[in-house]
């Protein structure tokens, strides 16, 4: 850089990745599809409030959004969405239908046209709320799943397969959505149609089972008058989970099931791999996609421990060739057309970008949400991956990311500040990509190690399983003895560890700082801090009954729920904290934190609580994300002792 290296305590260190640099590169590439030999996908916008787009890449490589503000292409279903569109082409052009975030209303269009609603708005409830659709010309018909609110409560609700008319004669009366099976699960996912049309396959589970603990799939026969009929169970059970099906072109049935302790291939119930890593993830959205047939027999598939990687496997030998590039994490967000393959990776110096591969020739090239530097990747910090070891001798997987400048340095002796993040879900686990949040702090000195804590997914059904009724135990273990490790080998200084997450990762955060002594300060943002309350109607249906796994039976253990809660030990917390949270908030609502809040008056612990309007869970607008972050570091910089240049102090009362 012609200049030479400044000795600067660590989180002075001045950086060109401020807030608003991080808060633009916020969000990814998702849902895509193909739209005759075109790739479509969704994209975020956070700095037009956040919505998501569709974008349209044309045949000459050129990227054209083809909605415009404020359409917001984004379910609702389980809070959590998944796949929002589908398209295909007809005589006149693509045929586009989507799901509107503001409304919940499906829509369809034809590009260059307006859009037209195809579903009616109800005033029950959380109304109608509609995902994964697939477009049926041929029918006039638009089949997917229709999550229906029969009342007034969170849990009032009802999914089910339905036909949803194109011709728009759905838009003002329920009464001519046609319903394609009997109302059988809570849960249900799209369904699958075999090539010639003669059959559908769709995954099914019930409370209390989330569905990376077991799911059912379902094989039905579509009549001629295009309903299901004859409906039998497959595969899966109670412990077993498929996250995935699909046809392949010849007519037999593919699906990922974990039977054997990790997720991996299946054909018609025979195993197409066994290997020890996983082929599929849990099913946090629905229409997710791990794998995608081809034409030819082949079967193009994201696999990995931890990270999961794009390669083609041979159904005939069991082998994957994995496609060659740079990209080290892809979303399950596959899609494929004849031999082309579609789909959305990252690396740890690049964010993640549409990735097609050529399973002929096994060549893979960015064609679209090309990644470009948004400053000198000389600041981007370089990711460790690391395996510690936790009570009992376990495994703990983690990704360090040390502070990294490359115009300063710390003074001799001086050991730098480290936060540990654990991640949301539970059942989730951070990717190993970049992100310009993790920079923004790594930049400045202050160093962030990612924990993958016992029950995150992608290290196999066993590893999942830990956090089973050991919630706020085993992840809060897990973290404590990484940010520990980290301080024993001279790596972090020991008097400055902070812990923040969001969400469960929120829970893990406060829970670490009411039953630990190892944390300075911490950030907990849009958390769960009261069990009872959360597991008995503050929360929405999906997940209103996770505890039961996570925590225990409430009707067996209630006191376990108030005994791990963070809002029932307010007073055992004593270290500084930061809490976020969105004001539309459904899946971890502000009552919970204001409950935790009203616990901690008066006892002097300094804090500060920052909400943010039109924001639900997961921060979205940019202007909210900046605020957030620049909160969070001035929060470490009081505590720690820092002097990070340019940023706004952030007012702890006590």
């Amino acid at each position: 850089m012609g200049e030479s290296v400044r000795t600067l305590s660590y989180g002075s260190w001045p950086s060109p990745v401020d807030a608003a640099l991080a808060a633009a590169h916020d969000g990814r590439p998702d849902d895509v599809g193909f739209v005759g030999d075109e790739v479509w996908w969704t994209a975020p916008r956070p700095t037009e409030g956040g919505r998501r787009t569709l974008v349209r890449r044309h045949a000459d490589g050129t990227e054209e959004p083809v909605l415009p503000a404020p359409w917001n292409v984004r379910s609702r279903v389980m809070e959590y969405g998944g796949r929002p569109w589908a398209a295909v082409t007809t005589g006149t052009g693509p045929l586009v239908v989507f799901v509107n975030f503001a409304d919940q209303r499906l829509y369809a269009f034809a590009p260059g046209g307006a859009p037209r609603p195809l579903t009616p708005l109800s005033g029950v409830g959380g109304g109608l709320r509609w995902i994964e659709p697939d477009p049926r010309p041929e029918r006039g018909e638009v089949w997917c799943v229709l999550e229906e609110f029969t009342g007034e409560g969170p849990t009032d609700l009802r999914r089910v397969l339905v036909a949803v008319p194109l011709d728009g004669s759905a838009a003002e009366d329920r009464g001519a959505v046609r319903e394609l099976t009997p109302e059988r699960h809570r849960f249900v996912t799209g369904p699958r149609i075999s090539p010639d049309g003669s059959r559908a396959a769709w995954l099914a589970w019930d409370h209390p089972r989330m569905p990376w603990d077991g799911t059912e799939l379902v094989v039905a026969e579509v009549g001629p008058e295009g309903t299901f009929q004859g409906a039998r169970v497959v595969a899966g059970g109670p412990e077993e989970s498929i996250a995935q099906a699909d046809w392949a072109p010849d007519g037999s049935l593919l699906y990922a099931s974990d039977r054997t302790g990790w997720w991996n291939l299946y054909r018609d119930g025979k195993p197409l791999s066994t290997r020890e890593e996983e082929f599929a993830g849990p099913l946090w959205k629905l229409g997710q996609r791990w794998f995608a047939p081809l034409d030819s027999g082949l079967i193009a598939v994201l696999h990995g421990r931890g990270a999961a990687v794009l390669g083609i496997l041979d159904p005939e030998t069991g082998e994957v060739v994995d496609a060659a590039g740079p990209w080290t994490e892809f979303v399950p967000a596959l899609a494929a057309h004849g031999e082309r393959v579609v789909g959305v990776g990252a690396s740890a110096h690049s964010g993640f970008e549409v990735v097609e591969l050529d399973a002929r020739t096994g060549r893979a090239r960015v064609i679209g949400a090309r990644h470009e530097d948004a400053t000198d990747p000389a600041y981007y910090p370089t990711p460790h991956i690391r395996t510690f070891t936790g009570p009992g001798g376990r495994d703990i997987h983690a990704h360090l990311y040390p502070p990294h400048h490359p115009g300063c340095r710390a003074p001799d002796g001086e050991l730098p500040p480290y936060v540990v993040w654990a991640h949301g879900g539970p059942t989730s686990r951070s990717p190993l990509v970049l992100d310009l949040e993790i920079a923004y702090f790594t930049s400045r000195g202050i160093g962030v190690a990612e924990v993958n804590y016992g029950g995150s997914s992608g290290y196999g059904r066993e590893y999942r399983n830990r956090l089973r009724e050991q919630w706020g135990v085993v992840d809060v273990e897990d973290c404590a003895a990484v940010a520990l490790a980290l301080a024993d080998e001279g790596t972090a200084d020991r008097a400055r560890l902070a812990v923040r997450g969001g969400s469960a990762g929120g829970w893990t955060s406060a829970a670490s700082l009411a039953t630990t002594d190892v944390y300075a300060c911490g950030t907990i943002i849009y958390p769960i801090l009261d069990l009872t309350g959360w597991g008995t109607g503050e929360t929405h249906d999906f997940e209103s009954q996770y505890l039961e796994s996570l925590i225990g039976p409430y009707a067996e253990v209630p006191d376990r729920y108030v005994e791990r809660s963070p809002a029932e030990h307010a007073e055992s917390v004593t270290a500084p904290f930061l809490l976020l949270q969105g004001l539309d908030d459904v899946i971890c609502p502000p009552v919970q934190c204001e409950r935790f809040l009203a616990r901690m008056a008066g006892r002097g612990v300094p804090h500060a609580y920052l909400t943010f309007e039109g924001e639900g869970h997961g921060f979205r607008r940019a202007e909210t994300m900046v605020r957030a972050l620049e909160a969070e570091l001035s929060l470490y910089a009081q505590v720690f002792g820092l002097t990070p240049p340019g940023v706004p102090a952030l007012e702890l009362t006590r």
